[in-house]
């Protein structure tokens, strides 16, 4: 999903930082027992038992937590000041360390992680700095990957077992909702985000789910690579048979209201017919198991 924004740090910057902390990862301490996880630059020797785990993406923190470590540092979304709502009070006591698009180096290094994960998508830019902090795992992409990072995490973390077992879980509940809520059906995904209107494609976290339920997104969103842009002229193309409505940041800075409130918007089929319903942006943000069972859960109760 290479459309979301990719952290940059000044190399610079970055050498400073480690020059003051130190830069010992936890890997090349021989006290401790490791062992290698591939991902998507190389291999990493990780500790068999991670104890500080710090996390820089929605997904590494809901994925984490699902399988019970507490990660000692994160990142936030850039148009939020706190941590995932859906989250609750799982994230309570992790510290802050900047933003998906702009970690914080220094206070990363001084929470002295054992284990740093991320992906590519977001941090290939400062991969070295980060292996010079602590082994840094990182996933080749995020989105529709949401799965295969689960299991990646997983096996940084050493709870590959668990995580496979909450995967079966899921997909299991998942097929069962969608034979509840009609299998073939059609689902808008529609966000608003400043200065843009996305439709949410069948190569996305949540085309994902719907897949699972046997259900599918609008035809001309199909292959898309995590979504379609839409123009407040185009919202016709989100034509299903149900529809869900999402906003990132502040509504005021969207054209939500403008949208809703025109008459294309009334033409929509789930629209007339009274199937449109809001959902929590924070679960579409998150692209973790714990928000995909959550965004499962709203569909068993809503659709079905």
């Amino acid at each position: 999903m290479r459309k979301h924004l990719t952290g940059v740090i000044a190399t610079a910057t970055a050498a400073i930082v480690l020059a003051a902390c130190g830069g010992t990862s936890t890997g090349e301490d021989s006290d401790v027992e490791t062992r290698e996880v591939k991902h998507a630059k190389g291999v990493a020797e990780v500790p068999v038992d991670p104890k500080r785990v710090v996390v820089l993406d929605t997904g590494e923190l809901d994925d984490a937590l699902a399988l019970g470590v507490k990660p000692v540092g994160a990142v936030r979304v850039d148009v939020a000041t706190d941590f995932l709502s859906y989250l609750g009070d799982q994230t309570e006591g992790i510290k802050e360390v900047g933003t998906i698009s702009e970690p914080n180096l220094e206070k990363i290094a001084a929470l002295d992680p054992d284990l740093i994960l991320s992906s590519t998508v977001r941090h290939e830019a400062i991969y070295d700095q980060l292996s010079e902090i602590a082994p840094t795992v990182l996933a080749p992409d995020v989105g529709d990957t949401w799965k295969d990072n689960f299991l990646l995490y997983a096996d940084a973390l050493n709870k590959t077992d668990e995580a496979k077992k909450m995967l079966s879980e899921f997909e299991g509940d998942a097929a069962e909702v969608g034979k509840s809520v009609g299998e073939g059906k059609t689902l808008s995904i529609v966000r608003f985000l400043p200065g843009q209107i996305r439709l949410y494609s069948d190569k996305s976290f949540t085309g994902v789910i719907l897949d699972d339920m046997g259900m599918t997104v609008p035809e001309k969103a199909v292959g898309e690579d995590t979504f379609l842009e839409l123009s407040p002229e185009q919202v016709t193309t989100a034509q299903a048979d149900h529809l869900y409505v999402s906003t990132y940041g502040p509504e005021n800075d969207t054209d939500k209201a403008k949208v809703l409130g025109g008459p294309l918007w009334k033409r929509i089929p789930a629209v007339e017919a009274g199937q449109v319903d809001e959902i929590n942006d924070d679960l579409l943000t998150g692209i973790g198991i714990q928000a995909a069972q959550q965004i499962l859960a709203q569909f068993e109760k809503e659709l079905g």
